[in-house]
């Protein structure tokens, strides 16, 4: 295991205050987190972390280690942004992250012909609903669902996220097709599991919001999933119109219920005031804008 990430990944666990939610910030699973943990502290011979099943705490030598460390991999950032922003010519490690659906469904295919143009490129893409601090990470980009962004941030506005509900023809022939929120109470429903505070997608019913029903048949974090248990037939799916629009195009799902579409949620691409000059930055941002802003 390289030092440096290891270094990373200590840092991460110390400010997210846990493996599992360090885990979302570097792009491994918890186990990794730990076993990188562990190696680190074979290397240094001493325990920096110390775990019970019920909490987490940093040693005294962890606490030391943890501000040289911070120092040390801040340097390192910046001798690479200092050579990379010299260098005319997009190169680099680019990191990326963005929430689950639309990175599946948007910001994948984007990275993938973006690479195909900028060979010396490469790319990180980590998907989470987690808000990643870009400053207090090594990523370069976010892509978020929301309007409020860091004072030390700027930010791109992209197209904005619109709801589409629907369901299968055959699901509807064989389950009356809903007219109000009140209706979808006596059908099958399949839910995100983000759904809850900041994702939150109330349907709109006259003045008021009506939330998106509990009870569900099937409920994931993956809106494929989702959508492949919608075109089969299941239930009834409310998720974005880019991820759907393949199935709706097929005939394969109808929209429902439009008079009742949650309003549209800005999307924007965020990344530090610090990086805006990196050539790789610069060209990722250009080439997004040009392909999705009109």
């Amino acid at each position: 295991m390289s030092k440096l990430r290891q270094m990373e990944v200590f840092v991460a666990v110390v400010e997210a205050g846990s493996f599992a939610d360090a885990a979302s910030a570097v792009g491994m699973s918890a186990v990794m987190v730990g076993r990188h943990i562990q190696g680190l502290e074979k290397t240094l011979n001493t325990k920096l972390i110390q775990r019970t099943t019920r909490r987490q705490s940093i040693t005294a030598e962890g606490r030391l280690f943890y501000e040289e460390a911070k120092l040390a991999l801040e340097q390192v950032k910046y001798a690479f942004s200092r050579v990379e922003a010299s260098n005319p010519e997009p190169s680099g490690l680019l990191r990326i992250t963005a929430p689950m659906s639309l990175g599946v469904s948007l910001v994948g295919p984007l990275v993938a012909e973006f690479m195909q143009l900028y060979p010396q490129i490469q790319v990180e893409l980590i998907l989470s609903n987690e808000v990643v601090d870009l400053y207090e990470t090594s990523f370069d980009l976010a892509f978020r669902i929301s309007e409020l962004i860091g004072v030390n941030l700027l930010a791109k506005p992209l197209p904005p996220y619109r709801m589409v509900i629907c369901a299968s023809p055959g699901y509807l022939q064989k389950w009356q097709e809903p007219k109000s929120p009140e209706d979808l109470h006596r059908h099958r429903i399949l839910t995100h599991t983000s759904w809850n505070n900041r994702f939150a997608w109330p349907l709109r019913n006259g003045a008021s919001e009506v939330p998106w029903p509990e009870g569900a048949v099937l409920k994931s974090n993956d809106g494929q999933v989702l959508l492949q248990a919608a075109v089969a037939g299941e239930g009834i799916l409310m998720q974005p119109d880019f991820l759907v629009a393949a199935a709706l195009g097929k005939g394969e799902l109808v929209r429902i219920m439009e008079d009742y579409v949650p309003p549209p949620k800005p999307v924007q691409m965020v990344y530090p005031r610090s990086r805006k000059s990196l050539p790789k930055l610069k060209a990722f941002v250009a080439f997004v804008v040009g392909r999705l802003v009109i």
